[in-house]
């Protein structure tokens, strides 16, 4: 799943055909209209127009920015397309912060969702050999 912010606000991303033309080259297809976006670091460049972006990697755990809230439901979600391997607990386990729940392996790498928070499992959508999309929720973790 993409996510596109703008200044901290969340845009939905147009329908678009997206082509690698060379490395750091894109050809895009939007509307109707034919772009060239050129990609270099942190910077893209759209004919006399350049933009900064940061990429939010969603594999990377960040419990001091991206932490739920206090008495809300936290949710792990798969970070790419793949296919889940293990399931690690089971719904009502009691879980510690950081602690791994689902291993989902995508592109030949295993990768374990950790729980963002100490709590219990409140729901576990992850079937064992169940290909999943990138944003699938995997597990729900509940405050104790």
């Amino acid at each position: 799943m993409t996510t596109i912010r703008i200044g901290g606000e969340l845009i939905e991303p147009a329908a678009a055909s997206v082509i690698k033309v060379e490395p750091g080259v894109f050809s895009v297809i939007a509307e109707g209209l034919s772009y060239e976006i050129r990609v270099s670091q942190n910077e893209a460049t759209i004919g006399p127009h350049r933009f900064r972006f940061e990429i939010e990697d969603l594999r990377q755990w960040k419990p001091a920015h991206s932490g739920p809230a206090a008495n809300a439901p936290a949710a792990i979600h798969a970070p790419m397309p793949g296919k889940v391997v293990r399931v690690l607990v089971a719904v009502g386990d009691l879980v510690a912060e950081g602690q791994g729940i689902v291993v989902v392996e995508a592109m030949k790498m295993q990768n374990e969702m950790k729980s963002p928070r100490a709590g219990r499992i409140a729901a576990l959508k992850a079937v064992p050999n169940q290909n999943v999309a990138a944003g699938t929720v995997l597990a729900l973790i509940e405050p104790v």
